[in-house]
This record gives C-alpha cells, structure tokens and sequence, in this order.
C-alpha cells in the first residue's frame, strides 16, 4: 500500500525551518569528510553547468578550489565556452557525487568573476604543465593539426624548466554565489534523505523533499 503525501511548496510553512546555521557550514563537513575517506585521483571535482547562447545547458567536469566567504570558487580561462557562457548568462549549477560517503550536493547560483590577484594565486600553483597548455591552447576551439599543438608544448616545456610562468590575461575564474543548495544522503532502502536550502532576503530556509 502506498502512503499519500501531503504536496508542500515553497511559499507555505509545510516543513519549513528558519536556520541559525548556514548550509555551507554542513556542505564543508560532508566535504572534509568525503576527502578523508576518497580514495578517487580527483575528490574535488564537481559537475558546472551553464546556459549556452542556444539556450541549451551545457556541463563539463571543473575542479572546486575552495570555499571562501560562502561562494564557491572554479576557475579556468574566460575566453572558453563555459567562461564566455558564465559571463553573458551570469547563472551557474554545481553538482557533487561523493562515492565514498554516498552523498549528493547540488548548488545554483550567480557568477561572478574572481579578482586578478585571486586568479593569479590559483594560476601559481597550477603545475608547470597546465600552466604551458593555459598559453598555448585556445581551450574548446578547434584544431587542425594536433600534433603541431603537442610540439608547441614540449618546446615550452624546456624553454621554462628554470623560470616562473606568468597567468595569461584571460585566464581567471569564477565565485559560484548559491541561492539554493541541496544536501542529499542516499539510504539503501531508496529513502534518500534530501534537505534543500534556499536563500531568500539574506536568510536561509530549510525544506525536507521526497526522494
């Protein structure tokens, strides 16, 4: 026999909370949680999506920097489709799968770019060779000879062994400022447990979804 809900939206008070605390407080906690216990390459990488010009979405793999200030920070150069995209259509979603802990997060909110000085912080202490592909490939465009691209790279590759590699112009990133965040717990009975947070007027509100 199935049991028969009663709807809840938004607007009313059906399982809704006035926080004191703020969901990035608890999106950090699950997140220090999942590096200690990943054993994955990669346990920061998250899912960004951003509204194309077409007005189709599109997502791509990014590396979360941090969290500084209750923003999320992704970077990357500007001048590629997901930075152009961000830049007119100033509107982004994360999304997390945490295998370890069998946690989801998901977080919409606004773009905004970082400051030079951030952006040349991160660039610094990308890798040498991340730092040569940020110069020589124009990220998303084509190409119609790759294997001149490689040979472009291992020159630069001796040309700076010795010397510190500068952040180019259009390389930078991006504060991701949530108004809505969704912490979900997946159960083995399939009861997943899904706390959705949405700021309105500077204040967070909680709501309990069905699975």
């Amino acid at each position: 026999m199935l049991l028969h809900f009663k709807r809840c939206n938004f607007t009313n008070t059906c399982n809704k909370i006035k926080l004191s605390m703020n969901p990035l407080n608890l999106f950090n906690t699950w997140y220090q949680e999942e590096l200690n216990k990943s054993t994955v390459p990669l346990p920061s990488v998250c899912c960004l999506s951003s509204i194309g010009s077409d007005g189709y979405p599109n997502s791509r793999f990014v590396s979360l920097k941090e969290v500084i200030d209750q923003k999320f920070v992704i970077t990357g150069p500007i001048k590629s489709r997901k930075g152009v995209e961000l830049l007119a259509n100033p509107k982004a979603a994360l999304t997390f799968w945490w295998t370890a802990t069998e946690r989801q997060v998901r977080v919409q909110g606004d773009a905004i770019q970082i400051e030079n000085d951030l952006a040349k912080t991160y660039f610094s202490k990308r890798s040498k060779g991340a730092q040569i592909v940020s110069h020589i490939s124009n990220q998303g465009e084509q190409t119609n000879d790759f294997s001149e691209l490689v040979s472009t790279f291992e020159k630069e590759k001796i040309n700076t062994v010795n010397s510190i590699i500068d952040k180019p112009k259009h390389w930078s990133g991006f504060y991701i400022v949530p108004k809505r965040i969704e912490l979900m717990t997946f159960k083995k009975n399939r009861l997943h447990y899904r706390e959705l947070y949405v700021k309105t007027n500077n204040k967070w509100s909680k709501f309990i979804l069905q699975p």
